[in-house]
């Protein structure tokens, strides 16, 4: 067979082996040798948002955001959402919200969302997370310029944005006003 008929692509995700072949759903936005960064990116009551690739058929149960080497100081509120692929994006799924649950520095954060969501179409979705707190945490991911996360050329899509402000229990029925940050928390879907 020709390289061209087989593609010589790979017939196994390299990263689903080294994430230990998890049963099910399994996306994340960042591979985990790319998650370089430590960034102290959110903001108290603001939501921030990364582009997530999800398959149509996708059920996805869960979301996970790592801290880095700061903790949520206080926190009084935070949760995680999913939001679907259109043009304003609209919520799909929200965790309950964790109140004054603690946010230890360096811990992975696994929360279920109120329901699982399955995947109706192939695309790019955004997993969001509001923490409002004294201090909200660090999150590890990959640092970037802002022109890499807006985009070099037209129709390049957003990488990670701030949105919201003034949140609490509830995550935004969309994701209104979004504004580009230079940093991709890394996020991972099950």
């Amino acid at each position: 067979m020709s390289p061209l008929a087989n593609g010589r692509y790979p017939t196994k995700n390299a990263q689903w082996m080294v994430s230990g072949q998890p049963a099910g759903t399994y996306r994340s936005n960042l591979d985990r040798v790319a998650t370089v960064s430590d960034f102290a990116s959110l903001t108290t009551q603001v939501m921030q948002s990364a582009a997530l690739y999800l398959q149509a058929g996708d059920t996805v149960t869960n979301l996970t955001f790592k801290s880095g080497s700061t903790p949520a100081g206080t926190p009084t509120n935070w949760w995680f959402a999913l939001y679907d692929d259109s043009t304003t994006p609209a919520l799909l799924g929200q965790t309950a919200d964790q109140l004054t649950a603690a946010w230890a520095a360096s811990t992975s954060k696994t929360l279920a969302l109120a329901s699982p969501v399955t995947i109706p179409r192939t695309g790019i979705y955004y997993a969001g997370v509001m923490v409002k707190a004294t201090t909200p945490p660090s999150l590890l991911g990959s640092g970037t310029v802002a022109a890499a996360v807006s985009g070099f050329v037209p129709g390049e899509l957003v990488l990670a944005q701030n949105s919201g402000a003034s949140l609490t229990t509830t995550a935004p029925a969309t994701i209104a006003t979004p504004s580009a940050i230079g940093f991709v928390p890394r996020v991972v879907a099950t």
